[in-house]
């Protein structure tokens, strides 16, 4: 373990990445009063990280540089997170691919591409049209029950039901 965070390290301050991540993971170390259970944990993380990485469909290292890139320079990100995100990357590969695949044609053209990656690319536009319509379907429903009230009130099978106007609504 204490080799695997020596190369870790030496590859960060290689790269130039090297943040005050160490000095946190010291003081989160210096937390951690003796609790067995989180050691353990955090003992089974690694362990598990060793046979996942063999499996993960992008370098791990590139993915974490991505995400570091975009986050606050104050957020840690555990190890399972970062397995997560590299696994959801991978899948949303395949469902483009899928959608690719889709094509009779044997060359993939820029043009398909785009199509394929629309809906991940505006899902804050495909979310606020859905809000809209969600809307517009409240006011039809509303309408669509103001018309049936009014169709209670004035066709009556029976005019001469001496029935209470409050009975009409039930």
């Amino acid at each position: 373990m204490d080799e695997e965070r020596k190369e870790e390290f030496t590859e960060e301050v290689q790269d130039g990445e090297f943040t005050n991540e160490t000095q946190d993971n010291d003081e989160m170390d210096e937390d951690l009063t003796g609790n067995e259970e989180d050691l353990t944990e955090e003992f089974q993380d690694d362990e598990l990280t060793e046979e996942e990485d063999e499996s993960l469909p992008f370098a791990k290292a590139e993915v974490v540089r991505l995400m570091k890139k975009n986050l606050d320079s104050d957020k840690m990100i555990r190890e399972r997170v970062k397995v997560e995100m590299n696994r959801f990357l991978g899948d949303v590969l395949e469902k483009v691919c899928d959608q690719l695949n889709q094509y009779p044609y044997t060359t993939i053209e820029y043009e398909m591409l785009k199509e394929s990656i629309y809906p991940y690319q505006n899902i804050e536009r495909i979310n606020e049209e859905k809000v809209r319509i969600l809307k517009h379907l409240d006011a039809i429903k509303a309408d669509c029950d103001a018309l049936s009230m009014d169709v209670k009130v004035t066709l009556r099978l029976n005019a001469a039901d001496p029935t209470n106007e409050d009975d009409i609504f039930d």
